[in-house]
């Protein structure tokens, strides 16, 4: 991605350090945090300073090399990173890849992504036309990977190719990474584009509004059924209701062929104050937290949901565009 005229990777590894956008901090304020040892790397991964299955997988490939680098208890790291996100496949697939192989590995798997994101977008591009209206929900783009992206990379594919498009972002409650990651994305990208609340998604596509949806995974089952951020469910259903195209798009490394249906994908429980308290600067640029409900109240705090392989139309890979029941025999 370009910011401010420079490129840069979401997580990089630079001499013994683990080095990536916070994206906690954005789209206030663009800084680069540093982790210099497996444990600050995890902890970076638990708090989502980088999230984004391909990224989390490429951060905890690194994570993985830093445990070798350090020579501690390479079984004890490997769990302690592997506790980090439960969810996301693209962890487990990139500890081990590096565990099996060692610490070199971990740049290996950082550039295979950026490859297969930039072909994910390349394949993904032919079901976009010029004109075409398309909603994505949380952030599958530059920032969910090395680069590129998943969901947002036929898009950027497209407009670089002269289609014109519009997004509609889905703000994505309760972390809001549709509003401050997707939405800070397409303004750099130049891209028209407009946050909606993520209960308006059905509005749009009933007043045929919506072309196509394209979403992001961070787990695929062995049948097609896919976790992605909380509230993809309700979007799949309503494009199932309105005749609308839903796309998921990603690696063949988030598929878990040991997984076999959706049932059998683990759902992380995060913190409920992430769904009881927000958090942005004011006009002096001093960042507050304040609690946005009822004083006293609990919250439940899901932070994804799986969706039937039978509300998906295709899913967009490095390989192909395959329909959910062939994810198996292409892997």
């Amino acid at each position: 991605m370009i910011v401010n005229g420079e490129h840069y990777r979401t997580v990089w590894f630079d001499k013994g350090i683990v080095k990536m956008i916070d994206q906690t901090k954005l789209p206030f304020s663009f800084e680069v945090y540093e982790c210099r040892n497996y444990k600050e790397t995890s902890e970076a991964i638990r708090n989502m300073v980088v999230r984004g299955a391909p990224a989390i997988g490429a951060a905890a490939a690194f994570a993985m090399a830093q445990a070798f680098l350090e020579k501690t208890d390479i079984e004890k790291a490997k769990k302690y990173i592997e506790d980090t996100r439960p969810t996301a496949q693209n962890l487990f697939y990139a500890v081990n890849r590096v565990y099996e192989c060692g610490p070199e590995e971990a740049h290996k798997i950082a550039d295979e992504s950026i490859v297969e994101c930039e072909m994910i977008g390349q394949n993904g591009e032919v079901l976009i036309k010029s004109g075409d209206y398309i909603e994505t929900h949380c952030n599958a783009g530059w920032l969910a990977c090395v680069d590129w992206g998943t969901a947002t990379a036929p898009i950027y594919k497209a407009s670089r190719n002269g289609k014109k498009v519009f997004v509609y972002v889905d703000e994505t409650r309760p972390r809001s990474q549709g509003a401050r990651l997707t939405a800070w994305e397409m303004k750099n990208e130049k891209i028209p584009h407009a946050i909606i609340p993520d209960n308006a998604g059905a509005y749009y596509m009933s007043k045929g509004k919506v072309d196509m949806v394209i979403v992001g995974a961070d787990r695929i089952a062995k049948n097609g059924d896919t976790a992605n951020k909380i509230g993809t469910l309700e979007k799949a259903i309503a494009a199932k209701e309105f005749g609308v195209p839903f796309y998921v798009a990603a690696p063949l490394s988030t598929v878990d062929i040991k997984c076999n249906t959706g049932e059998d994908i683990p759902i992380e429980e995060r913190n409920q104050a992430e769904v009881l308290y927000q958090e942005g600067p004011d006009d002096k640029g001093i960042v507050h937290k304040i609690l946005v409900s009822s004083p006293g109240s609990a919250a439940k705090n899901p932070a994804f949901d799986v969706t039937p392989a039978k509300f998906i139309t295709g899913i967009i890979t490095e390989k192909g565009i395959v329909k959910p029941d062939e994810i198996k025999d292409i892997m």
